[in-house]
């Protein structure tokens, strides 16, 4: 059973980078991106040049949260850091979770302006689908 939480918790290291180039919509409507597909990296892209502030949260819960959850949660599963650690790990899943909402909110909200299209694209279910699955191996991983 360690083999197999270990194993998940390596693609999940690997994939991450797949959904953060992923398309997460397609929108026609948003003056940043003018009819192409939305990934986190091109919405960090255009971030950058527009709010820099936002654009370190952004990247604070896209791209560092997950990352450090699933280097700690690896790091707790091959005993090179304490358990404990295990509560941490929870708070960034979390925080990841937050960026998953608040992209979500954002096609809601665009889509409710009746201006434009927005479309959801398959890179926004596979982020979503990380994030939750790490949060069930940090869970699995602190009942073991």
């Amino acid at each position: 059973m360690i083999a197999l939480r270990r194993g998940a918790a390596i693609a999940l290291l690997l994939l991450y980078p797949i959904a953060w180039s992923a398309p997460l919509a397609r929108a026609s409507v948003l003056p940043f991106f003018g009819g192409r597909e939305i990934s986190i990296l091109s919405g960090l892209g255009a971030l950058w040049e527009s709010d820099v502030i936002l654009f370190a949260l952004v990247a604070l819960l896209a791209l560092v949260a997950p990352l450090a959850k699933t280097a700690a949660l690896i790091a707790v599963q091959w005993d090179r850091a304490p358990r404990r650690l295990l509560h941490g790990v929870q708070l960034l899943g979390r925080l990841a979770m937050a960026d998953v909402f608040l992209i979500a909110l954002y096609i809601v909200v665009t889509k409710g302006v009746g201006v434009g299209r927005v479309e959801v694209a398959w890179g926004l279910y596979l982020f979503t689908a990380l994030v939750l699955a790490g949060l069930v191996l940090a869970w699995a991983e602190e009942r073991a």
